[in-house]
C-alpha cells in the first residue's frame, strides 16, 4: 500500500484489556504534540478477553485509531503482519501492548531514522524482567543471533522499533519471524542503528512467552541463515554436501572392487554399505539441491520480485521499470 501519512504506529495485542486503555492515552499524548498526521494501528490476535470489545469502542471515540480484529489467534508475526498490511505511514513505529515499551522514546526512534537508516531498533538496557526466564535465555540468544546473521544487537526481542516502509515492503512475513526483522532488513540491504530505550516491569496480567520460546528461536535461526546465505543460490549449500558424499562414496566403492578384484571377500563389509548410502544420499542432496533452485526462481519470477535492491539512482530520474519492487529510498542523510 503507498504510504499516505508520515506516521503509523502498529501494536498486536493479544489479551491486554487492562493496560489498552493507558496505552492509547501514552500514544496520543507523546504523538499529539509531534505536530504530523499519525495513526494507531491496533491488531487484536483473537483475545480471549475483552480486548476486541474494548478496541471496537476506541475506535469510535479515537479519531486516530484503526482497530484490526483478526478471527483467530495466529501469532505475534501474523499480527504484526496483518497491521504493516493495514498501515498506511511512511514511517511504521511497532511496540508492545502490555506497557513494558514506553511510547515517549518513539521521538529517539523517528530522530535517528531521519539519520539515514532505515531500521532502528530499540535496546532495554534496562530491562525490568525476570533474571534467570528471560534475561539469561535473551542474552544467549542476541549474541547467537548477532553472530549467526552478522546484524550485531544488543536486543533481538525488543519490539519498540522503526522502520521505513520501503523496508518492509521488501519483506514477506510468516512463521515466527518477526523477532529477526533486522537481520531480514539487512538480507536487502538496509541500514540499521540502535537505541537505548526505557523498560517497565509488567503492570497487568503474564507473559505469553516462556522458555519453550528458545527452542522456536533457534529453529528460525536456521530459516534466516540460510535464506542469508543461500536464498539465490541454494545449490550451493546442497550441491558441495552431494557432490563432497558422491566423491566418497565413489572412492569406496572404487576401493572394495579393487579388493574385490584381489580375491577378498567384500559382501559382508560395513565399508560396502557405506560407500553405498554415501553415494546416494549426495545423489539426493543434489536433487534437492536442483529442486531448492527451480523453486527460488519460481519464487522471484511469479512475483517479480528483483533479487538486488537499489537505495538511490543519481543524476537522473529512475525509469518506471527499475523503481517497480526494488525498494528504492530518497536519500535523507547519510548516517553517522
Amino acid at each position: 500500500m503507498a504510504a499516505e501519512l508520515p506516521l503509523s504506529v502498529v501494536v498486536p495485542l493479544f489479551n491486554e484489556e487492562a493496560s489498552l486503555e493507558p496505552l492509547v492515552d501514552q500514544l496520543l499524548t507523546v504523538l499529539r504534540p509531534l505536530g504530523q498526521e499519525f495513526e494507531l494501528v491496533l491488531v487484536d490476535d483473537g483475545s480471549r478477553d475483552q480486548t476486541a470489545a474494548l478496541l471496537t469502542t476506541l475506535s469510535g471515540r479515537v479519531p486516530e485509531l484503526v482497530a484490526v480484529l483478526l478471527r483467530r489467534n495466529y501469532g505475534q508475526t501474523a499480527a504484526m503482519a496483518a497491521g504493516f498490511d493495514s498501515s498506511r505511514g511512511a514511517t511504521i513505529v511497532t511496540l508492545d501492548g502490555d506497557l513494558q515499551n514506553d511510547p515517549a522514546d518513539i521521538p529517539l526512534l523517528l530522530e535517528r531514522l531521519q539519520q539515514g537508516y532505515d531500521l532502528v531498533s530499540g535496546w532495554r538496557h534496562q530491562r525490568q524482567d525476570a533474571a534467570l526466564s528471560r534475561l539469561l535465555p535473551s542474552l544467549l540468544a542476541n549474541a547467537l543471533i548477532g553472530r549467526v546473521t552478522g546484524v550485531r544487537l544488543h536486543d533481538y526481542g525488543c519490539s519498540l522499533k522503526a522502520y521505513r516502509r520501503e523496508v518492509l515492503d521488501d519483506l514477506n512475513l510468516y512463521g515466527e519471524l518477526h523477532r529477526f526483522l533486522p537481520a531480514l532488513a539487512s538480507i536487502e540491504g538496509a541500514r540499521i542503528a540502535e537505541v537505548k530505550v526505557r523498560h517497565h516491569p509488567r503492570r497487568f496480567g503474564n507473559s505469553h512467552y516462556g522458555i519453550d520460546r528458545t527452542v522456536r528461536v533457534l529453529m528460525d535461526l536456521l530459516t534466516v541463515w540460510f535464506m542469508k546465505r543461500f536464498l539465490t543460490r541454494p545449490m550451493h549449500v546442497f550441491g558441495f554436501g552431494g557432490l563432497a558424499a558422491i566423491g566418497l562414496g565413489a572412492l569406496i566403492v572404487l576401493w572394495l572392487i579393487a579388493q574385490k578384484i584381489m580375491g577378498a571377500d567384500i559382501g559382508g563389509r560395513p565399508l560396502l554399505l557405506m560407500g553405498l548410502l554415501s553415494f546416494l544420499t549426495g545423489v539426493q542432496l543434489v536433487c534437492f539441491g536442483l529442486l531448492a533452485e527451480l523453486q527460488m526462481r519460481t519464487y522471484h519470477e511469479s512475483q517479480n520480485r528483483p533479487i538486488y535492491r537499489v537505495r538511490a539512482v543519481l543524476g537522473r530520474p529512475p525509469s518506471a521499470t527499475l523503481g517497480a519492487g526494488t525498494g528504492i529510498a530518497r536519500p535523507a542523510g547519510n548516517p553517522d
